[in-house]
């Protein structure tokens, strides 16, 4: 069978072989791919390759010819865009370099499809994909009733680094809520485990005690009398409808939120029922260096409710958010590396003391004079002092060899005791 081979772009760079075969070459089914791999027709640089090995740019695939009619799923044809579903797609773009893009999704519009949801941030992807070899891929998703920032990468390698980011919580979301009523503590953080809720077919989220572990922190910004609060949230954890879910949970349902909060959830007046839950800001690690720190502006139906409740919108960018809590493993690695520290210290004296008792037990070695507490010995400086003088001949009133003044050290030789003055 003749052969086929290419090189690895870099786009490619960091992804799975079969993930490349998807690409590349669509239609392969899975099992001749996995085949070729375990007959060692399947090879990277020369080396027999496996489906689930990691390619790095520059590498060389090499492989069978595929059938000319492979069997196996075609692959997804692209919607159509409208020159309105590309208007769209760039009016919501607030930051754009090579490896990533940050959109401003407006509420109600889905972030992937799904039953009965044809249009989505996902579907109007293709859009931004300009003169990039792959169209942009999502990292992570908003709720559809979310509004606010969403980070999209231009890249498979960017993607694989976002995605770890998001993964290990390296990644800090802050959203932006009202809530009805007023939390009794202003900032807390709210610790309860989120299941899938039976009988909803898993859209809808409850606290259970045997759920994945589920943890966010809460702020209140500002407060209008008892009816309402403006809230700063930050999900340490990433479940599905977790904020919404938490809040609810301590009885301060998102306002517009009638799946969690029920009748409950919705303030009378000119409040709008839409939900009032807004990613701000979004930080995160750069693949390229540096870090991607960007706010989304509020959607309108937000932006009025707040000046409705008197909220002042400046409030909100002005607290200092505290620092982010080190990960486990970082604690462990700065314990470790201070007893590490604490052990070589302790070696080091123990090497050093050994060393001076090898030189004290060597026959003919000088051992060190005794001195009682507090004197000096003969002919020796005292520790920190001047070297002592020569003696000569005493002056008149000079005290006597061998007199000392009360509390100095005697020097010399003893001499007779002086007499008393009569």
């Amino acid at each position: 069978m003749s052969g086929d081979s290419a090189i690895v772009a870099e786009e490619d760079d960091g992804i799975r072989l079969d993930r490349w075969f998807k690409r590349h070459r669509p239609g392969t089914p899975h099992a001749l791919i996995a085949r070729w791999a375990r007959s060692g027709e399947l090879t990277i640089d020369g080396r027999k390759a496996d489906v689930s090995d990691r390619i790095e740019a520059g590498q060389t695939i090499a492989m069978p010819v595929p059938p000319a009619a492979p069997s196996g799923p075609r692959p997804r044809k692209e919607k159509a865009l409208s020159p309105a579903d590309i208007a769209l797609a760039e009016a919501m773009v607030i930051h754009r370099d090579k490896s990533a893009l940050v959109l401003d999704k407006p509420p109600g519009l889905a972030t992937q499809g799904g039953t009965k949801t044809d249009s989505h941030v996902d579907g109007l992807l293709g859009a931004l994909q300009g003169d990039a070899a792959v169209r942009p891929k999502l990292v992570h998703r908003l709720d559809k009733d979310t509004s606010g920032a969403l980070l999209v990468a231009r890249t498979p390698r960017a993607a694989a680094w976002f995605a770890k980011a998001f993964s290990n919580r390296s990644a800090r979301k802050t959203y932006w809520a009202i809530v009805v009523g007023v939390p009794d503590i202003a900032q807390g953080e709210i610790d309860l485990p989120l299941a899938k809720q039976p009988g909803s077919g898993g859209e809808k989220m409850h606290v259970d005690e045997k759920g994945l572990p589920s943890k966010s922190r809460y702020r209140v910004i500002e407060r209008a009398g008892n009816s309402a609060a403006w809230v700063e949230l930050q999900p340490l954890t990433g479940r599905t409808h977790q904020l919404r879910v938490h809040m609810a949970a301590i009885g301060h349902p998102i306002v517009g939120d009638g799946k969690y909060g029920g009748k409950g959830a919705f303030l009378t007046g000119t409040i709008s029922r839409k939900l009032h839950l807004h990613s701000r800001r979004l930080r995160i690690d750069h693949p390229d260096g540096g870090a991607i720190d960007i706010s989304a502006p509020l959607p309108p139906h937000f932006a009025e409710s707040l000046e409705a409740l008197g909220f002042d919108p400046l409030l909100g960018d002005l607290l200092t958010e505290e620092a982010p809590r080190a990960s486990t493993k970082t604690v462990q690695k700065a314990k470790a590396k201070a007893h590490a520290k604490q052990v070589r210290k302790a070696r080091r004296g123990e090497r050093r003391g050994r060393a001076e008792a090898k030189v004290q037990s060597k026959p003919g070695a000088a051992k060190p004079a005794k001195s009682k507490p507090g004197t000096a010995k003969s002919g020796a400086p005292k520790p920190g002092g001047k070297p002592p003088a020569k003696r000569g001949p005493a002056k008149p009133g000079a005290a006597k060899p061998g007199a000392a003044k009360p509390g100095a050290a005697k020097t010399g030789a003893r001499g007779p005791a002086p007499r008393k003055p009569r």
